[in-house]
C-alpha cells in the first residue's frame, strides 16, 4: 500500500516507531530485570528460587510510602494545575501580559530541580529568607522544611510543574480561545460564561494531558523530597534508593520491588487519564 493511502492512526504510529522502540526496549529491560530480583530469580547470591519475601520484607514502609507518595503528588499536581491554569488565562488576556508570562514560565522551566530545592530550601528553612525577611524568630517559624506535613517539597513541585501546565494550556488557548470567545460575545455571552462554556472547556485536555505528566513526575522523582523532606517515612523513590544503596545486599531485592511498585502506580495513572481524556474527547 503507497505511504499516502495509510490511515491517519497508521501513518502516525509508523512515524513515532523510531523513537518508541529503543524506549520501550530500554524501560521493559529494566523494568524484567527489577521483576526478576525482587521476585528472587536474579539473586546476587545464592540460587534463584521464586519467592515474595522481598515484598514481604518492604510491606511495612511499602504501605506508608504508597500513600505518602500519592498524597505529595496529589497536593502538589492540584496546586500546579491551579496555578498554571490561572496563568494561562492572564497570559492570553492581553498580548503585553502574555510575553511577560511566557517569559517567566520559559525561565523557570530548564531549572533543574535539584537547583529549584535548594532554592525552596533557602527560603522557607526556619533560618531562611523568609524568615528574615519577615522578621520571625527562626524557633517560632513553622517547620516548612522537613516537617510533617512536607510543604516545602509540595511547594517545589507545585512552582516547577505549574510553569509546564501555563505553557502547554496558554499555547492551546492562544490558537483557539480568542476566535471561539468572540462568537460567544457576540452572542451575549458574558465574561464568566464565556470562561465557563468556551474557555475552560477548550483547556480542559490540555489541563488534563499536562495534570497527568506532572503527577507521573512528581510520583516518581526522588531529588525534591531526599533534600526538603522527613527522615521518616519515606515516599517510595527515597526509599527505593536507600535499600538500593544499602550495603547489605539482601535489601536489593526489596529496593527492587519499592520501584516495581512505584511503576505499577503511575501506570495506573496513566491508563486512567488516557481513558478520562478519550471519554472527554468524545464528549466534545
Amino acid at each position: 500500500m503507497p505511504p499516502n493511502r495509510l490511515r491517519p492512526r497508521t501513518r502516525a504510529v509508523l512515524l513515532v516507531l523510531p523513537a518508541l522502540v529503543p524506549v520501550v526496549a530500554v524501560v521493559g529491560a529494566a523494568l524484567a530485570s527489577a521483576a526478576l530480583l525482587s521476585l528472587g530469580l536474579a539473586p546476587l547470591v545464592g540460587e534463584p528460587q521464586l519467592s515474595l519475601d522481598a515484598y514481604r520484607g518492604a510491606a511495612g514502609d511499602l504501605g506508608t510510602g504508597i500513600g505518602l507518595s500519592l498524597g505529595i503528588a496529589a497536593a502538589a499536581t492540584l496546586v500546579a494545575t491551579v496555578v498554571g491554569l490561572c496563568l494561562a488565562l492572564a497570559a492570553t488576556a492581553a498580548v503585553r501580559r502574555s510575553r511577560l508570562l511566557g517569559a517567566l514560565a520559559a525561565l523557570t522551566i530548564p531549572i533543574p530541580h535539584l537547583v529549584g530545592a535548594a532554592a525552596i530550601g533557602l527560603l522557607l528553612a526556619d533560618a531562611g529568607f523568609l524568615s528574615r525577611l519577615l522578621g520571625v524568630d527562626p524557633s517560632s517559624w513553622p517547620p516548612l522544611v522537613g516537617g510533617p506535613l512536607w510543604v516545602a517539597v509540595v511547594a517545589e513541585y507545585a512552582w516547577k510543574e505549574s510553569a509546564f501546565v501555563a505553557l502547554v494550556v496558554a499555547g492551546v488557548l492562544s490558537s483557539r480561545a480568542a476566535s471561539y470567545g468572540e462568537t460567544a460575545a457576540l452572542l451575549g455571552a458574558g465574561r464568566w460564561a464565556r470562561l465557563r462554556h468556551v474557555t475552560l472547556p477548550l483547556a480542559a485536555p490540555a489541563l488534563g494531558a499536562t495534570a497527568a505528566v506532572s503527577f507521573v513526575y512528581t510520583l516518581g522523582s526522588y531529588e525534591v523530597a531526599a533534600l526538603l523532606g522527613r527522615a521518616h517515612p519515606e515516599p517510595l523513590p527515597v526509599l527505593a534508593y536507600r535499600l538500593f544503596t544499602s550495603i547489605d545486599l539482601a535489601a536489593r531485592p526489596q529496593a527492587a520491588a519499592v520501584a516495581l511498585t512505584t511503576a505499577g502506580l503511575a501506570l495506573v495513572v496513566v491508563l486512567l487519564s488516557l481513558r478520562a481524556l478519550r471519554r472527554l474527547a468524545a464528549e466534545r
